[in-house]
């Protein structure tokens, strides 16, 4: 039996900010949820299963949250299932949502992701003490500095290429009225000159840690002729893992994300991805990740990755935009960073990115990573149907 194609008709997300005290978490992925139905032209009665991911419950303390958030999620007397891979999660939980309709087990899924951090601490909750984790500096930070260092010494990339990434994506976020940072007098001097947290790692080159959440309406293809607006279409999407240590494991290019990526691109028909994918939405939350990920994903050969970022290919305006949005580092609801990056991906090949719109996007790849970059998902959006 083939598999039923898949749409992507609704794409709904909060603002993104520091601290939503205004509402509840079920007042957030409500927000999240009602604007992709808005966009989907359907209501909560159309909508046959909830598909819901996040970070670790100790983010904000409430343990099973999914279960006080059916009423406002509609899915009292509907099938609901949770998904959690740490970082990746957001992009997991769209890829087994899809999955659901390809495998015509539901028509219509509701698939959410979410985060607010303002009620716990991600930073020191990622800080486990002796004897449960080797001593390392704070935070998830601590942990991946040493790896981009490893990629310098590999790679021999000069040390500006951090602040060329994290200059471009601020500067992507004030296109998008929905990221968290807009820094309008941010100048590339600014970024170079910023505290220095985790070596080589300086403070405008990390993520922020923000409230916020995300949702899609994925259907069949009955469901996309009705799409008052253009569907985003799914032509690859896969998962892949790898533990957070063993022998022989490569930090700077992992072989989850290279088999994760070759999948999808198998899927999709994809066999030269610099020249056929015309957006890229990649999870980097410190900025080195960019020209490290384009490695891992493909896009360059080992060592060149930051290359293309020094020669502009990244920008909006370059031959392989990525971040088009603003990225992780300007928007990072943990939970919910995978999937927008997933969303983002189908809003440009939808047309309806908006100001941050990428000219003649028709594929784009949407990318998270999570964990000890031991977890990864992925997929590739077209603007027409798979073939």
């Amino acid at each position: 039996m083939t598999k039923e194609p898949v749409a992507v008709v609704g794409i709904g997300q909060t603002a993104h900010v520091a601290a939503r005290r205004d509402v509840s978490l079920a007042g957030l992925v409500r927000e999240a949820a009602q604007r992709a139905l808005e966009d989907a032209g359907l209501a909560w009665s159309d909508i046959d299963a909830v598909v819901l991911g996040k970070a670790p419950d100790f983010f904000e303390g409430v343990m099973m949250p999914e279960l006080y958030l059916a009423d406002a999620l509609g899915a009292v007397g509907k099938p609901m299932l949770r998904v959690h891979t740490a970082g990746s999660v957001g992009g997991s939980t769209a890829l087994v949502a899809a999955n659901l309709v390809a495998a015509r087990v539901h028509r219509t899924v509701l698939t959410l992701a979410f985060e607010k951090q303002s009620e716990s601490n991600a930073m020191w909750g990622l800080s486990l003490p002796i004897p449960f984790q080797q001593p390392l500096l704070a935070g998830a930070g601590g942990f991946f500095a040493p790896h981009i260092r490893a990629y310098m010494r590999r790679s021999g990339a000069p040390d500006t290429i951090g602040s060329l990434v994290a200059y471009k994506d601020r500067r992507n976020a004030l296109k998008n009225p929905y990221a968290h940072l807009h820094e309008e007098d941010l100048t590339l001097e600014k970024v170079q000159s910023s505290p220095m947290l985790w070596d080589p790692i300086r403070y405008s080159e990390t993520c922020p840690s923000s409230d916020g959440a995300c949702a899609m309406i994925l259907t069949d293809r009955t469901g996309a002729a009705r799409s008052p607006h253009p569907p985003a279409w799914v032509h690859g999407g896969a998962m892949r893992s790898e533990p957070t240590l063993f022998a022989g494991k490569d930090f700077v290019s992992p072989q989850a994300g290279k088999d994760c990526a070759s999948d999808v691109y198998r899927q999709a028909g994809i066999t030269d991805p610099r020249r056929e994918i015309d957006a890229v939405e990649m999870y980097v939350p410190f900025s080195w990740y960019e020209p490290m990920w384009l490695e891992n994903l493909g896009f360059a050969a080992e060592g060149e990755g930051w290359k293309l970022t020094e020669s502009g290919a990244t920008e909006i305006g370059g031959d392989l935009p990525v971040n088009p949005s603003g990225g992780v580092l300007s928007t990072n609801p943990i939970g919910a960073s995978g999937m927008l990056r997933f969303a983002e991906a189908a809003l440009q090949v939808r047309g309806l990115a908006g100001a941050h719109q990428v000219d003649g996007a028709r594929r784009a790849l949407g990318h998270a990573y999570g964990g000890g970059a031991q977890f990864f998902s992925m997929w590739l959006v077209g603007a027409q149907p798979p073939q």
